[in-house]
């Protein structure tokens, strides 16, 4: 690589055309100004100016590395312009959550980009495996985790917690459903539901309950915002955290069922530590709160 310091001297001599007018501007010598063109050139093993008195013109390779000097000039006014500006309307965010908690905070995210042109949202439906892996690799700015991740890298806080719940369609009877009835009315499972079965209906039917692998299933989606609409059109019954629930456009069509064990997963956002957040970053951060403060 050139060296800065004499790049940066070369550079201005080319625009003052004068060794003393540089010396002057860059507070140095002449004999210093002349040592520094001698030092880029015998780093480069090319002469950069052809002398002629007190005046010199530039060779082609001068010509070449004036407009380097220049590029490199412009390049840093722009870096110093991006630190100093940090817009929080410009540049890449990187999300990932779970797939029903995606489709809850989007709808916060499009009026940003709407009124922000240089914006660009990455939001991406993650395990929560890949979610910490590439928190940790760089690949995400910010993740939306069921629990503290509890390591060294990272730095969580958390959101609050959303209830893991029961859908039956809207006309379903208010009586809490015995799992005999649950299981005449088949599954709507997905990627997550055989998961959340044993966690909620393992809990409140131990006695009934055959596990996950023995259940009767409707039919099985794996579209996070299609999930309930069988259950909505009168066909079987699915669970999904309270964020699936209200990112539905028909949730008027469902029937959330309060068992009397409830389930609730954890919400918790996390960033690499040490990180200083950018401005569009920290924007981001305050709309997925905005959005955990619905599930409450």
């Amino acid at each position: 690589m050139l060296n800065a310091t004499w790049l940066n001297t070369f550079t201005t001599l080319c625009e003052t055309g004068h060794f003393t007018r540089t010396a002057a501007r860059l507070n140095m010598t002449q004999p210093g100004v002349s040592q520094h063109l001698r030092k880029l050139e015998l780093q480069l093993g090319q002469a950069l100016i052809t002398q002629q008195g007190k005046s010199f013109t530039l060779t082609p390779a001068g010509e070449a590395v004036f407009a380097l000097g220049l590029s490199r000039r412009e390049e840093e006014k722009a870096l110093r312009e991006a630190i100093e500006t940090d817009n929080k309307d410009a540049g890449d965010v990187r999300i990932a959550c779970s797939g029903s908690f995606a489709m809850l905070l989007y709808p916060k995210l499009v009026p940003w980009m709407q009124q922000a042109p240089e914006l660009s949202i990455h939001l991406q439906a993650a395990p929560q495996s890949d979610i910490l892996n590439g928190l940790l690799d760089a690949r995400f700015d910010l993740g939306i985790l069921g629990a503290d991740p509890g390591h060294a890298r990272l730095d969580a806080v958390q959101l609050g917690r959303e209830e893991l719940c029961l859908l039956l369609p809207a006309d379903a009877a208010d009586t809490p459903p015995s799992f005999a009835d649950l299981d005449a009315r088949g599954f709507i499972a997905h990627p997550d539901g055989f998961a959340y079965a044993d966690d909620l209906l393992h809990r409140n039917f131990p006695d009934a309950y055959p596990g996950s692998d023995r259940i009767k299933v409707r039919g099985y989606v794996n579209q996070i915002g299609q999930i309930p609409s069988p259950v909505a059109q009168g066909i079987g019954y699915t669970l999904l955290p309270r964020s699936g629930v209200e990112a539905f456009g028909q949730k008027d069509r469902l029937k959330v069922v309060q068992l009397p064990e409830r389930r609730w997963h954890e919400l918790w956002l996390a960033t690499r530590r040490g990180r200083t957040l950018s401005a569009r970053v920290s924007h981001a951060a305050d709309l997925v709160l905005a959005a955990a403060a619905a599930l409450r």
